[in-house]
């Protein structure tokens, strides 16, 4: 179940963003608007959402976190942007990366 939020996950929308892959959640942010795209099967699905919604791609990251381990990670192959200067699926620049992770914990305080 795709959710979108500005605000913290509840542990029942927690529960509905890992159904695909149980012990993790694909998220897709918007690092400006401060919106989190969780529980797609595919990071895209999310930066779809967020472009329709009028985010700009530039700040628009993916990644994961693994429930289990409560490990946030920064690998998504729509992060791999030669325009944007990031030419790996992880986040390279320190601070867009903080900022993504920084978000992350915010979005996901009830398990994090």
């Amino acid at each position: 179940m795709i959710i979108v939020k500005s605000i913290p996950f509840t542990r029942d929308e927690v529960k509905k963003a890992s159904k695909l892959f149980g012990v993790y959640i694909k998220t897709v942010i918007d690092v400006e608007k401060k919106i989190c795209v969780a529980g797609m099967d595919r990071h895209f699905e999310g930066e779809k959402i967020l472009l329709d919604s009028g985010s700009e791609q530039s700040d628009i990251w993916g990644g994961g976190i693994d429930i289990a381990t409560k490990v946030i990670d920064c690998n998504s192959f729509i992060n791999i942007r030669p325009k944007d200067d990031n030419n790996s699926n992880e986040i390279l620049d320190r601070k867009i990366r903080e900022k993504y992770e920084k978000l992350s914990k915010y979005f996901f305080s009830e398990i994090l």
